[in-house]
């Protein structure tokens, strides 16, 4: 059978998460820390209150990031292979948040452990939007096992998924629009129109990649002591009752390969969500929130697994075009 052979992009995708598995984030000027400060400046200047300005400040940003990260990619590549595989590795690099996600996770545990809550909380915003103040113990373990579930697709299996089909414009796009969705994507009085397009683009840029993630985590439950039916069971029982069409299929598949039960009172700054239940087992614990991480990190090895051969026969069904 045809198998393609690996290619500069695949091969960049690889090495991008490689240098993320070993490194994290970038420690200083972080790409995606300087793209919301300009992000950040523009809704400044072109803030207003409806659907329309929004359209526009996701246009302009978006446009243009892809626009130069198309320019930085065909320079790259007249350099020969190793320019693609530079320019794709880092890209990658920049757009994942994998091993920092396992690494705060850990961390969050060894506070709940010691009784730490007041560090506790003030780690949680590192990880999600949520108001930390009001969270026990229990529920700060919760909403970290939540967290960590749906940033394992958001900041690890769509951005090497993206950056297999896209390369440097898809991955870095893709990240912009996330960005965006993290900024202003949510229902606070002053973003529900404006930040209304950047929620749908992230919806549509996460669809497939979230379910890749639960498949994932279907696969790779046994590792953490759960079975793959009981995770494909949650996903199809529980995640369209949730009000994200790709929050709650990443969730609900870990809750069931964790055997534990997410969902339920969420709060925010702007607003108190009532989330259903996802899983049928228990609160989560400490230890399972522990869980949580190895199962994130087993997906993520997954995902990398997968982005490699999807970026080879990519650039092998781009070299057969007229």
């Amino acid at each position: 059978m045809f198998a393609p052979r690996p290619g500069p992009r695949a091969t960049g995708v690889l090495l991008g998460y490689l240098v993320d598995l070993a490194v994290g984030d970038p420690r200083r000027r972080h790409p995606v820390g300087g793209f919301g400060r300009i992000a950040g400046r523009l809704e400044q200047r072109g803030y207003r209150d409806g659907r329309a300005a929004g359209v526009v400040h996701v246009g302009v940003l978006i446009g243009a990031l892809v626009g130069a990260a198309a320019v930085t990619e065909r320079s790259a590549g007249r350099l020969g292979p190793g320019g693609t595989v530079a320019a794709t590795a880092a890209a990658t690099w920049a757009a994942l948040g994998g091993a920092t996600l396992g690494n705060v996770g850990l961390v969050m545990a060894a506070l709940l452990d010691a009784g730490d809550l007041r560090a506790a909380r003030v780690l949680l915003p590192s990880l999600c939007g949520r108001d930390p103040d009001p969270l026990d113990a229990d529920g700060l373990t919760r909403a970290t096992v939540e967290s960590i579930a749906e940033n394992t697709s958001d900041a690890q299996v769509a951005p090497l998924l993206w950056a297999a089909v896209g390369g440097v414009p898809g991955v870095l796009g893709y990240r912009a629009i996330n960005t965006l969705d993290a900024m202003i994507g949510h229902r606070s009085p002053r973003y529900t129109r404006f930040g209304w397009a950047a929620a749908r683009l992230d919806d549509l840029v996460n669809y497939l990649p979230a379910r890749a993630s639960a498949l994932l985590a279907a696969v790779c439950a046994p590792l953490v002591g759960g079975s793959a039916a009981a995770t494909v069971a949650a996903w199809r029982r529980d995640a369209g009752r949730h009000p994200s069409p790709n929050a709650g299929v990443v969730e609900a598949a870990f809750a069931g390969a964790l055997g534990v039960r997410l969902g339920g009172p969420t709060a925010y700054r702007h607003e108190l969500e009532i989330r259903p239940s996802l899983g049928a087992g228990p609160d989560p614990t400490i230890a399972d929130l522990r869980r949580a991480v190895r199962l994130s990190r087993a997906v993520q090895a997954g995902a990398a697994l997968l982005a490699v051969p999807t970026a080879a026969a990519v650039a092998s069904g781009q070299r057969r075009r007229p």
